[in-house]
């Protein structure tokens, strides 16, 4: 009995191989999507640092470093037997700053200079009791009799300081247009807790310039932005239909609102009763110039503000009633970050398919 030849039909193997490619290829895609997702998943978990994060103590009370307890407050007497000065570090119009030691823990002492100001102080006191979440710097005791307050310790300082910071080899490796917006978003985020308080909607007044909206910030060190400074922070509400004012001075330049410029031009002087009051939307026309200073000019950073230039421009119009929200700012950073890092883990990927 004759065997009948066997054909192996090779036609076909380009079609199987294709087949196998593109299956693949998809599962390749679905991983890096499902790892994508983890990592988004904890990044917003972390960047949230906010106000139900289990780290945090009830009212009160307060943990440093790695010590699982909380502790209550520092009480003056606590303060004055336990604390010790070691240096100053800093001084302002209403406070001067030491670095001090507690149960070898490194802390900062804020005390009164100017009497006259002690309003402003006892002021920023009370918005950091009320307001202490991971958005804002630890409070650790306080002694308003002496006009002393104790805060958590954080070495890298103020933002003033973030561009020398990020060029010391021991954090070159921050220095990323992903890193920097990730800062930004820290900073929006501030800003909308700040606006949407326990006390209502609250203002940063303390802005007037770009220097001065950094120094009221704390760069931790893992790399997270603190608000330090709420010696001023007015309360907006309109149901009573109570606006703010940042100080009693004229304010100029760029970097401050339109709306915080003297309204009647140089012939008519100005005068603190005359000046219209306004609301939190000063603050959101400042978000793209501090931004701006976040990003930097690393790799990539052309590429975040290009896909911030239609919220930015937002942020920047005339009439405040015009300007997104806080939450619009933060929810929009927060999808660029997602589509840049979607884009930067798989690229080219659907050109592919």
């Amino acid at each position: 009995m004759e065997r009948k030849p066997h054909f192996v039909r090779k036609e076909f193997l380009p079609r199987e191989v294709s087949s196998i490619s593109l299956a693949l290829l998809l599962v390749a895609v679905l991983l890096l999507n499902a790892l994508l997702y983890l990592y988004l998943n904890k990044f917003y978990s972390s960047l949230g640092r906010g106000e139900t994060d289990s780290s945090l103590c009830p009212f009160g009370y307060f943990k440093l470093g790695t010590v699982k307890n909380c502790s209550p407050w520092l009480s003056c007497e606590a303060i004055n037997r336990e604390v010790r000065k070691l240096k100053c570090v800093g001084e302002g119009a209403v406070k001067k700053v030491f670095l001090s030691e507690w149960k070898e823990n490194k802390v900062v002492l804020s005390q009164l200079t100017n009497p006259e100001l002690k309003e402003d102080f006892l002021h920023g006191l009370k918005m950091l009791k009320a307001l202490q979440s991971k958005h804002v710097v630890r409070l650790l005791g306080y002694c308003e009799q002496q006009f002393t307050i104790l805060t958590e310790y954080h070495p890298l300082g103020s933002l003033r300081g973030l561009n020398e910071i990020l060029h010391i080899p021991r954090y070159k490796g921050m220095n990323t247009w992903h890193r920097r917006l990730m800062l930004a978003i820290d900073y929006v985020s501030i800003i909308r807790y700040l606006h949407n308080s326990p006390l209502g909607t609250l203002v940063m007044c303390d802005s007037s310039d770009l220097d001065k909206v950094l120094s009221q910030y704390l760069l931790t060190s893992d790399f997270h932005v603190l608000v330090n400074d709420l010696d001023a922070l007015p309360l907006v509400n309109r149901s009573a239909g109570r606006l703010v004012k940042c100080g009693h001075r004229e304010l100029q330049g760029e970097f401050v609102a339109p709306e915080q410029h003297w309204p009647y031009g140089e012939e008519v002087p100005f005068e603190d009763d005359l000046m219209p009051p306004y609301d939190e939307k000063t603050d959101i026309w400042k978000i793209p110039d501090v931004s701006n200073f976040f990003l930097g000019h690393v790799e990539g950073s052309d590429i975040v503000r290009l896909h911030l230039f239609d919220i930015h421009a937002a942020c920047k119009k005339k009439d405040p009633a015009e300007r997104p929200s806080a939450q619009e700012v933060l929810d929009t950073y927060r999808k660029v970050l997602t589509l840049l890092i979607r884009e930067t883990a798989m690229p080219g990927t659907r050109e592919m398919l």
